[in-house]
């Protein structure tokens, strides 16, 4: 993958980025998001937020390298401190980490962006947790308009796109905040593959607690639960 070949994952991110944005792309690891966004002239300008030292540094090489300078600013910064405070941008990408690490990201730069004229739309790419993010959409009164699956390379991730309800709370339920609102009305066959494999990995976790010298029942009785609901959803065919 370079920024001229994304992988399907980013391609899939990349597609919810609208025209003409100004974009905050954080934890860009090597900007190649940005960096082909800003090659196919998608976005007028970016900024690539880096946390880690050797991702920012791949990252300032590549954007040197492509002669982006001027386009996308790569700044060495933890989550929404890569924005300064005069600068508004209108999508903010977040791909590649576990849902509590967003909501955390999000969480500590909510105050900055609610000095934005506007709030940005988010688009995030949770490796773990989705219903982390989905909650902290919910609660800061975000409308998840846009939902993808895919399986790539062995892994299933999962793409939620969300916009600002203004001040209105997007009305989710358990299954939906657990299974995304537009994946649980699609159900296709990824959708399908990751709670049949989910529902396997929690079956050996209850082997594992029966054959325990002490079973913990109330733990026990949780998982049951749990398989029996994503049963109940991946079996109705509605």
């Amino acid at each position: 993958m370079d920024a001229y070949h994304l992988s399907q994952r980013l391609l899939l991110v990349a597609a919810e980025v609208f025209p003409g944005a100004f974009l905050a792309d954080i934890g860009s690891d090597h900007a190649y998001l940005p960096a082909n966004l800003a090659l196919k002239h998608q976005i007028r300008r970016a900024i690539a937020g880096e946390v880690a030292w050797g991702p920012y540094q791949n990252a300032a090489t590549e954007i040197q390298k492509l002669r982006l300078t001027e386009k996308i600013k790569v700044r060495h910064a933890d989550g929404l401190a890569a924005l300064n405070a005069d600068e508004v941008v209108d999508v903010i990408t977040i791909c590649g980490m576990g849902g509590a690490l967003i909501a955390q990201i999000l969480t500590v730069g909510w105050d900055k962006l609610q000095h934005f004229p506007h709030l940005p739309r988010l688009i995030l790419q949770p490796n773990v947790g989705e219903k982390i993010v989905r909650s902290w959409l919910q609660q800061h009164h975000y409308q998840i308009t846009a939902e993808k699956i895919l399986k790539e390379d062995g892994h299933i991730y999962e793409i939620i796109t969300a916009d600002p309800a203004g001040g209105k709370v997007q009305p989710l339920n358990q299954e939906q905040l657990l299974f995304g609102p537009i994946l649980l009305a699609e159900k296709n066959a990824i959708f399908q593959e990751k709670w049949q494999l989910e529902i396997t990995k929690l079956r050996k976790v209850l082997q594992q607690l029966q054959c325990a010298k002490k079973e913990p029942v109330a733990k026990e009785q949780q998982i049951k639960q749990r398989i029996k609901m994503i049963e109940g959803v991946v079996n109705d065919k509605s």
